[in-house]
């Protein structure tokens, strides 16, 4: 990259909502990328030079002009709650945080337009209220992530059983983007062109404003499965997600001994030999879920159902024990936990996920998310691993892909690594167009870096090396 002059940016910039204190430097130039060991050497002493905190579009659309002329990296964040290393920046520079941009705009039938630094879970509030709706998918960070994080860097999450990934069709209604040129540019983006901008780390544009479809709010009825044997488990799960009249919002499987070693309000009501399954069912469809149940789980045991629950402590949201927030709570008791994200489909998924169990009995535990492809309901795993190295690490990744499961690896930091470990050219063209000098999250494109990339051992970004050095 150019020699930039931070100096000089930080000093044009200086009548915003700029920070150099080292402090919030460090803060805010962090997301949970701590969540892998892997990450966690490689990128703890990443650090941007300066914070800016636009708020609007006029001011994003200044700071991105400013620090094009100074030759100044600008890595975007959220609420910094992705676990990749998306958010991080790994040439310095500016840490453009999207904290005061959240106002939701407009709310009508079907649709929602907001500003990327809304959370998750104030839109859907606000679309609770004022028009009986909520959004399709969320992360299981509702809380505390934001949306504009949200269409950065994830990928799908509850809601995802019924409505697939982030990336399909019809999932995000329009997003509006500034490019990083001499004279910025403001884009609305829409159709198949999303894919472009959409879970692209921030790398070719600045999102400022973005349209979500909207579905029917429910007070959802959060239901936990017992089961003695792992197979009944995860054979409820996929069926239940088969029965076209059943509404779901989230179905999870969790082998044992995660409920009673780390979901603490659970664990009262389970063994260390349990499987559990998480569910969030649509009130209209509990009786036939039920019927469901009788025919085709007898096996099943429903230890908690939210309308009706008789135990002495709510365990809070069911969707709070699963995609992310599994590994976060084995994490609390057991620091040496790590995860994989991995993909099971087609017919023979089922045979994938018990294969890997044998081969890796009591060191990897299988945790499922049913999600959606194509119309057919397929797992998304995110199995817990007791990590001990990394090479023993990237031999499990091998193991998976060998019988054809495919890793989304969250040991690595860059785009193709944590996806198809391939170039998505559309992504590749946009950054060309939109960020000529290859200023916007640098580090994280190895095909604008390093277009002939084998894939034979992790990137390491030469300008994070040499920062790190000097």
């Amino acid at each position: 990259m150019t020699h930039s002059n931070i100096a000089a940016a930080c000093q044009a910039l200086s009548h915003l909502d700029l920070d150099t204190n080292p402090n919030v430097l460090r803060q805010k130039s962090r997301d949970f990328f701590w969540y892998s060991p892997v990450l966690k050497a490689r990128l703890d002493e990443v650090c941007g030079d300066f914070v800016v905190s636009p708020r609007n579009e006029a001011e994003v659309i200044e700071v991105l002009r400013t620090c094009y002329a100074h030759d100044v990296a600008v890595t975007v964040r959220g609420a910094g709650t992705g676990n990749y290393g998306q958010a991080m920046p790994l040439a310095g520079g500016c840490v453009m945080h999207m904290q005061n941009m959240a106002q939701i705009k407009e709310i009508s039938t079907g649709r929602v337009v907001v500003e990327p630094g809304c959370l998750l879970k104030d839109i859907d509030l606000a679309c609770r209220e004022e028009s009986g709706q909520e959004l399709r998918m969320i992360s299981s960070t509702w809380s505390t992530a934001t949306i504009g994080g949200y269409i950065a860097g994830g990928s799908g999450g509850i809601g995802s059983v019924h409505w697939g990934s982030l990336r399909d069709f019809g999932n995000i209604l329009r997003i509006r983007v500034i490019t990083m040129e001499k004279e910025p540019r403001v884009m609305d983006i829409t159709g198949a062109d999303m894919a472009r901008v959409s879970h692209a780390y921030g790398t070719n544009g600045i999102i400022t404003e973005i349209e979500m479809p909207l579905a029917p709010a429910y007070e959802w009825c959060d239901v936990f499965l017992a089961f003695d044997t792992f197979e009944d488990a995860m054979a409820c799960a996929d069926d239940v997600a088969h029965e076209d009249g059943i509404l779901l919002k989230l179905a999870s499987v969790f082998e044992a001994p995660t409920a009673h070693a780390y979901f603490k309000r659970v664990q009262p009501y389970v063994s260390a030999g349990t499987h559990l399954v998480g569910l969030m069912v649509a009130p209209q469809s509990m009786d036939g879920f039920l019927a469901f149940l009788e025919a085709n789980a007898p096996s099943a045991r429903l230890i908690y159902r939210s309308d009706q629950s008789d135990w002495a402590r709510s365990p809070g949201h069911v969707f709070e024990y699963s995609w992310n927030h599994t590994t976060l709570r084995a994490l609390k008791v057991d620091p040496s936990i790590t995860y994989l994200q991995i993909r099971f489909a087609g017919d023979e998924k089922r045979a994938q996920v018990e294969t890997m169990r044998r081969k890796f009995e009591g060191e990897v535990i299988t945790h499922l998310e049913v999600t959606r492809e194509h119309g057919r309901p397929i797992f998304t795993g995110l199995s817990m691993v007791k990590f001990t190295s990394e090479a023993r690490l990237d031999e499990i990744v091998a193991a998976h892909e060998e019988i054809g499961a495919m890793i989304f690896n969250p040991h690595r930091y860059t785009l193709e690594e944590g996806g198809r470990q391939s170039t998505d050219e559309r992504q590749l063209k946009f950054k060309a167009e939109a960020d000529p000098k290859g200023l916007l999250n640098p580090g994280k494109m190895i095909s604008w870096h390093d277009p002939d990339w084998t894939y034979d051992e992790m990137y390491s970004f030469p300008d994070m090396q040499q920062r790190r050095s000097s």
